[in-house]
C-alpha cells in the first residue's frame, strides 16, 4: 500500500510540474515582444495564382517571375503561390474559381475571356498581327487598356496581357499548306467562335477540348490536327503524335492576367502599387522571353529528323488571309471596327 501511495504521489508531482511549465510558457508567449520581421510574417498576404500550362512555358516562367518580384518589392509582405499544370484548377474550372474567390489570380487564354466579353474575339482573328512589334504595341498600349477595363463589370481586375507566341498548325498525316488541305480533317480548338469559324472556313471540323486534355486526345489519335505555339508543342510533346508542323504564324496565343476584383480592392494601396509595378516589369520581360523561347525551341524541334516542318511563303499566307476575310467582316458587323482600326495602325 505504501509503495502505491509513493508512486501516485510521484505521478501527481510530475503532472503538477508539467502544468506549471505549460502555464509559464503560455504567459511567456502572451507577453513576448515580436520584432518587425516576425510581425510582417504574421500579416503576410498570400495570393493563389492558378494556371494550366507547364512551368517552363512563357506563361509558366512569367508567373514565377511575377511571384519573385512581388515578394521582393513588398519585402515578403505578399507571397504569390503559383500552381501550374492545372494542379489547382483545370482549364474549364479556373474562371469560376476566380469569380467565387476560391483563387485570387489566373491567366486564361484570350479565347476563354471571349465567353465573358465577346469583344475580346478581336484577339483571336487570324493574321491580326504581322510581328512581335505589333503584339507589344497592342498589349501594352491603349487597346490593351480598353480590353482590360472591360473586365471590371464582371468582378475582375484586369492586370495585363501576356504573350505565348504566334500559333502554328500541326497535323498527324500531312503538311497543311493550302486551304484545301484542311478539308474533312478534325481539329482540336480552344473555346472561341472566331477560331471555330476559322477552321470551318478552311473546310475542317473544329472540336473544343480543354488544354489539359490535349495530350491525351492526341495520343489516342482523336484529332487530325491542332493549332498551337511552338513553346506549347515542344513543352507538352504534341509533336510526338503530330509530326507535321506548318509555320504559318496565322494567329496569336496570349493570356489575360486577372485578379478577383473584391480581393484586389481589399489590398492596401501601397501593396496594389507594388503588384502593379511587378506586373508591368514581368509583362515587358514576358514579351521578349516568349519571342526568344519560341525561336529557340523551333530550332530544337528542327533537330528531330522525324518531324516535318514547312514555312508558308508570303504568297501562301495571302491565300490563307483571303480565306479568313469573312471573319473580319463579321466582327466589324457585330462590334464595329474601332478596335480593329487601332490595332492595324502601324
Amino acid at each position: 500500500m505504501k509503495k502505491q501511495w509513493w508512486v501516485s504521489s510521484l505521478v501527481l508531482l510530475i503532472c503538477l510540474g508539467c502544468a506549471a511549465f505549460l502555464l509559464k510558457q503560455h504567459f511567456r508567449n502572451e507577453n513576448m515582444v515580436y520584432d518587425d520581421e516576425q510581425q510582417g510574417l504574421k500579416k503576410q498576404i498570400v495570393i493563389y495564382f492558378s494556371h494550366v500550362v507547364a512551368e517552363n512555358t512563357p506563361k509558366g516562367l512569367a508567373a514565377q517571375k511575377f511571384a519573385d518580384l512581388v515578394e521582393k518589392k513588398t519585402n515578403g509582405r505578399v507571397k504569390v503561390e503559383v500552381f501550374s499544370n492545372g494542379s489547382l484548377y483545370s482549364d474549364g474550372e479556373e474562371m469560376d474559381a476566380l469569380l467565387h474567390g476560391d483563387v485570387q489570380m489566373i491567366a486564361p487564354t484570350f479565347s476563354k475571356v471571349t465567353e465573358l466579353i465577346p469583344e475580346w474575339q478581336v484577339l483571336d482573328l487570324p493574321y491580326l498581327f504581322q510581328d512581335y512589334h505589333d503584339v507589344e504595341r497592342t498589349f501594352t498600349g491603349s487597346v490593351g487598356k480598353q480590353l482590360l477595363a472591360m473586365l471590371d463589370s464582371k468582378g475582375i481586375k484586369g492586370l495585363a496581357l501576356w504573350s505565348n507566341g504566334f500559333k502554328q498548325m500541326t497535323s498527324t498525316t500531312r503538311l497543311l499548306v493550302r486551304p484545301d488541305d484542311f478539308r474533312g480533317l478534325r481539329f482540336r480548338i480552344m473555346p472561341s467562335e472566331v477560331i471555330e469559324e476559322q477552321f470551318r472556313l478552311l473546310g475542317g471540323e473544329p472540336i473544343v477540348v480543354s488544354f489539359d486534355h490535349v495530350y491525351r486526345s492526341l495520343e489516342k489519335h482523336e484529332f487530325d490536327g491542332q493549332e498551337n505555339t511552338i513553346s506549347n508543342i515542344y513543352s507538352k510533346g504534341f509533336y510526338k503524335f503530330q509530326p507535321y508542323i506548318t509555320i504559318s504564324n496565322h494567329g496569336y496565343l496570349g493570356y489575360a492576367v486577372m485578379m478577383n476584383k473584391s480581393f484586389w480592392e481589399s489590398l492596401p494601396r501601397d501593396i496594389q502599387q507594388k503588384i502593379t509595378e511587378a506586373i508591368q516589369e514581368t509583362t515587358m520581360w514576358n514579351l521578349q522571353q516568349s519571342k526568344n523561347q519560341n525561336e529557340q525551341e523551333l530550332e530544337e524541334i528542327k533537330q528531330n529528323e522525324n518531324i516535318h516542318i514547312y514555312e508558308l511563303s508570303e504568297e501562301e499566307k495571302k491565300r490563307w488571309e483571303q480565306k479568313f476575310a469573312p471573319l473580319y467582316d463579321q466582327f466589324a458587323k457585330e462590334f464595329g471596327d474601332k478596335l480593329l482600326r487601332e490595332i492595324k495602325q502601324r
